[in-house]
């Protein structure tokens, strides 16, 4: 490979990295083409787009980056790689164990950076799928917001209608 053409190809990730800085470093080598196609559909389906690297011109990226956090994945660059961008921290690790669930034996998981934290190893899938999503925070925080308003209005609303009668003649009277 030309030096012009790295160095295009140096610049390409880092602008990847900037605009899409949760990833995951996954094996894929020896799908077919119809195992390969179905990967990159619901790559595409999941919002993810799913890139082959040469792991030189990767590992140059990330040391360029200056990250210590980031440099941990740097040993999963080794054999094939495939990096998964994502928006969403715990896409890719829900989709690939789906499709290991449908029979798919790849992507195989290697390492991931997501939430400005490092991944390193198999047995992380399972705590990278775990992770809440930005949308999953927000809908749990605003449930918890509204519970005890909902149990106040559940309590009125079950009350007697006479006590509630009584209570607020009490208060007019006390005014």
């Amino acid at each position: 490979m030309r030096k012009e053409l790295k160095a295009q190809v140096i610049e390409t990730i880092a602008a990847q990295l900037k605009e899409t800085p949760n990833f995951y470093i996954t094996d894929i080598a020896g799908l077919n083409a119809e195992q390969t196609v179905a990967l990159r559909r619901a790559c595409f389906e999941a919002g993810i787009k799913l890139t082959v690297v040469k792991n030189t011109l990767f590992e140059h990226v990330i040391k360029e980056m200056g990250n210590e956090e980031l440099s941990l994945v740097i040993p999963a660059l080794k054999g094939n790689s495939a990096i998964m961008y994502t928006e969403v921290a715990n896409a890719p690790a829900k989709l690939i164990k789906k499709l290991r669930k449908e029979g798919l034996p790849k992507p195989e998981f290697k390492a991931a950076y997501v939430q400005e934290c490092a991944f390193v190893g198999a047995e992380k899938l399972d705590e990278l799928a775990a992770i809440k999503s930005k949308e999953e925070l927000l809908g749990d925080i605003i449930t918890l917001l509204q519970s005890p308003a909902r149990n106040v209005i559940s309590a009125l609303q079950n009350a007697a209608p006479g006590k509630i009668g009584g209570l607020v003649k009490s208060l007019e009277e006390r005014k």
